[in-house]
């Protein structure tokens, strides 16, 4: 037996031996150790680090910070696992050499979208940077540096990146403007058919604010739903007014949730606020978090008929720990409800949508037990554990065109990454 073929029946008994219950009892999900190495810069609650294809076969692509040269450093990748459970590792490169970055917790990690062609996009380790962009050009290659391909001149943070129903990408970043007292939320489309980038709007700016991206979601009609954050300029970890925006690349214009067109860019005087500011919360002027209200991190889905539900983490007045909440949209304006606040969460978080129901993804700080999974039902939500014993950290997670909601769990005391299955 040669030794590819050594090397591949390796991975599929590794992947036999580690396909387990994620948890017993109520709990439904399956883990898999993704099997390679991790590093301990992994973690983020903005990023969108996974994608998955295929509907008669069925394909998960995790991108994620590999270990780099030092300990300071980190290299990255593309977890590939295939229908039949092999997974393969595609390193991001710059010609022949692996692309490698300084580690910074909470900025420098990588989104990743695979357009209409097959082409795999990666954004990585930008915090105020000119682009790191990576882009395979061939369908499921090694993906090579494209920066240059995008508009020069600005220093960006924060990539999120989705796919569209016709195979073209949406890009949101966070771009400074530090002369100008301001950083904007820009938008950015893939051209799938033209193979080209461009900018499409600033969709957000207000002076001495800073916007932070959080989520975009495509619904059934082609219509891109945006979801962003605010801070005062120009940084802090604690933001506010959680805001929402829909555009429709059909048309060109932007929407409030209920229907009303608005000029992108929009500000907080014209911003479909979500999480309104509580009587005692202020923007304070601080680049560490100073306690108080405020959001922190936020995901989106929306449902069949294309309405958003947004999950996010906001601490109440007079808390000292962050509620994981929901926020939905109906004839009344935005409805905010408290699924958990039991115990400290975790800056990570993500929702999706089955058919008839949002689920919430978070993760607590504490306890044998840290990746749940909350339902509404009957009024109320109903938590399950998703990883029994496994201290995950932080998630993401993608429903994949076959119905099933795909977990990235990671494990940063054990360098761990987790491939999950939640049907």
């Amino acid at each position: 037996m040669n030794k590819i073929r050594t090397w591949k029946l390796s991975l599929v008994i590794m992947a036999l031996l580690t396909l387990l219950p994620a948890a017993t009892g109520n709990a439904s999900a399956v883990l898999e150790e993704v099997p390679f190495p991790m590093d301990s810069s992994n973690q983020a609650g903005w990023w969108s680090p996974i994608d998955t294809y295929g509907l008669g076969f069925e394909y998960a692509y995790m991108a994620y910070n590999a270990p780099g040269s030092t300990a300071s450093k980190h290299t990255v990748a593309i977890a590939r696992r295939d229908n039949d459970g092999i997974w393969s590792k595609l390193p991001l490169m710059n010609g022949t050499t692996p692309a490698e970055f300084n580690d910074d917790l909470g900025h420098n990690q990588p989104s990743i979208a695979r357009d209409g062609s097959g082409r795999f996009h990666v954004f990585a380790s930008m915090h105020s940077n000119p682009w790191n962009y990576y882009r395979s050009d061939t369908v499921g290659g090694i993906p090579q540096n494209h920066s240059d391909e995008l508009p020069q001149g600005m220093n960006v943070t924060y990539p999120i990146v989705t796919t569209a129903p016709n195979g073209d990408l949406y890009l949101l970043v966070r771009v400074d403007k530090d002369t100008a007292g301001k950083r904007e939320a820009v938008l950015f489309r893939w051209n799938n058919a033209e193979s080209v980038w461009s900018q499409i709007k600033v969709i957000a700016s207000h002076l001495n604010r800073s916007v932070y991206p959080d989520d975009l979601v495509f619904d059934s009609n082609g219509d891109l739903h945006i979801l962003f954050e605010w801070a005062y300029f120009a940084a802090s970890p604690l933001r506010h007014q959680l805001s929402y925006l829909k555009y429709s690349p059909s048309t060109n214009i932007f929407t409030k949730a209920d229907g009303t067109s608005v000029v992108p860019p929009v500000s907080l005087t014209t911003a479909d606020i979500v999480q309104p500011l509580a009587p005692g919360e202020i923007y304070v002027q601080s680049g560490s978090d100073p306690g108080g209200p405020g959001v922190q991190s936020a995901k989106m889905t929306v449902d069949s008929d294309g309405h958003p539900y947004i999950a996010y983490r906001y601490r109440e007045e007079g808390s000292t720990s962050f509620s994981v909440k929901q926020a939905t949209y109906g004839t009344g304006g935005w409805t905010l409800q408290t699924v958990y606040n039991a115990a400290p969460t975790n800056a990570a978080i993500d929702v999706t949508w089955t058919g008839n129901a949002a689920r919430i993804y978070y993760v607590k700080s504490s306890g044998s037990d840290r990746a749940f999974m909350a339902v509404n039902t009957g009024g109320a939500f109903t938590e399950t554990s998703l990883a029994p014993g496994i201290p995950v950290e932080r998630l993401a997670v993608d429903r994949s065109p076959k119905g099933v909601d795909i977990l990235y769990l990671v494990d940063i005391t054990n360098l761990k990454l987790y491939y999950g299955r939640n049907e």
